[in-house]
């Protein structure tokens, strides 16, 4: 005797309903709790809670211009403006009332100096001040030819230049042996180690100045963790397709140069702010540190295919990979720097440089498990975060 059990297929009506249920329900828990003034505790702040970032100081001859954004609970009301103790008239658009999270242009007339150092202080209608610095009064470069040609010609310096200086290693590098071949695979993760550190570092300290509202750690968190688990699982998918040890090495390579270039489009980002508010030497100092430590990047790119024979136009498009985003990123920091944009560039690039470190600990492992080398690694790894922390003492 046999049984039969039939299925039936759910209503979706129903489905939808049980999905919709519990939302209902918390709904008006919120409401009753809103009803209650929080459950009976109608609790009031002993002071209004305000906060507010600014996101960009402009200077032009005899104007000054604050772009600003309203990181508090609630509306913010501006009442005045004092620079260097002295109040001074100015004119704000859309309106003096900020609403939460909305921005605001305030324009200063006012006589600055060139190099001249000047303290600010906006205050709400509640007497909160909100304060900001300019350590060194420069004209604000404007987007025009020269201003971008002058940019990409840092980035050029920074980024692409020095990448493609290291992949001229190729030739001799190739002549080396095995445990050199591991050694400076072992250099490469060192040296990625180091700049995925760094660059959650400067991520750190630039979300500083983003506000409450746009949560800096969740955002690094973000840009880290999907940057991260993205490209791992288009590694993994580039393994499932059955391609030859030379292939999967030339993909980890080209992996390598996006990782670097994600993280020189952060380089090119500082340099960019950097020479945006006036900090001339800053950025001057920036540019050298970065040429002598990028180097170093292109070295790391070439490593994984040193055993194997990829072609110039390969070894070329690795060299843009890792180098064009500088050009990118001092566009984007001279002319339209963005707090919440540098973060989420840096958390991205600290997230590719990881998820590449990954692939190549894999690499050497598979390496390993033929000739062991611990003591080589160890060197290897070591001597790659040197190299960076040595030239970062230019940078810093």
């Amino acid at each position: 005797m046999t049984t039969t059990t039939t299925t039936t297929k759910p209503n979706p009506l129903s489905t939808l309903a049980l999905l919709i249920l519990p939302v209902l329900l918390l709904a008006g828990v919120i409401g009753l709790f809103l009803y209650t003034s929080g459950a009976g505790l109608n609790v009031q702040s002993a002071a209004p809670i305000e906060s507010l970032s600014f996101e960009r100081t402009i200077l032009q001859p005899g104007v000054i211009e604050f772009r600003i954004r309203n990181t508090s609970p609630q509306e913010i009301n501006i009442a005045q403006i004092n620079i260097n103790d002295g109040i001074v008239r100015y004119t704000i658009d859309p309106g003096h009332t900020v609403p939460r999270l909305g921005r605001a242009v305030i324009k200063v007339p006012y006589p600055w100096v060139q190099s001249e150092a000047y303290e600010v202080a906006i205050f709400s209608s509640n007497s909160v001040a909100f304060t900001t610095a300019i350590d060194v009064a420069s004209e604000t470069k404007v987007a025009d030819r020269s201003t971008l040609l002058s940019f990409t010609l840092i980035g050029l310096y920074v980024g692409v230049l020095p990448v493609f200086l290291g992949l001229f290693w190729f030739p001799a590098l190739r002549r080396l042996g095995p445990r050199w071949m591991m050694f400076l695979m072992a250099i490469t993760a060192g040296l990625l180690i180091y700049l995925g550190i760094d660059a959650v570092n400067e991520a750190l300290e630039t979300s500083i100045g983003l506000g409450g509202p746009f949560q800096g750690v969740g955002l690094i968190g973000l840009g880290v963790v999907v940057t991260f688990m993205l490209l791992d699982a288009i590694a993994r998918r580039q393994v499932s397709v059955g391609r030859s040890e030379a292939d999967q090495r030339l993909t980890v390579a080209y992996m390598i140069a996006t990782g670097i270039g994600l993280h020189n489009l952060g380089e090119g980002l500082a340099i960019g702010a950097a020479y945006s508010v006036g900090a001339a030497t800053l950025g001057t100092f920036l540019v050298i540190g970065f040429i002598l430590q990028n180097i170093t990047e292109g070295l790391g790119i070439i490593a994984p295919v040193l055993r194997d024979r990829p072609t110039l136009s390969s070894l070329a498009w690795m060299g843009l990979i890792g180098g064009v985003p500088a050009v990118v990123g001092a566009w984007v920091g001279g002319l339209t720097y963005s707090q919440p944009l540098a973060v989420l560039f840096l958390a991205i690039g600290a997230g590719a440089v990881f998820e590449v470190v990954y692939e190549i600990g894999k690499l050497i492992q598979r390496d390993a498990a033929k000739r062991p080398m611990p003591l080589t690694i160890f060197a290897g790894v070591t001597v790659g975060m040197l190299l960076l922390y040595v030239t970062g003492l230019l940078i810093k």
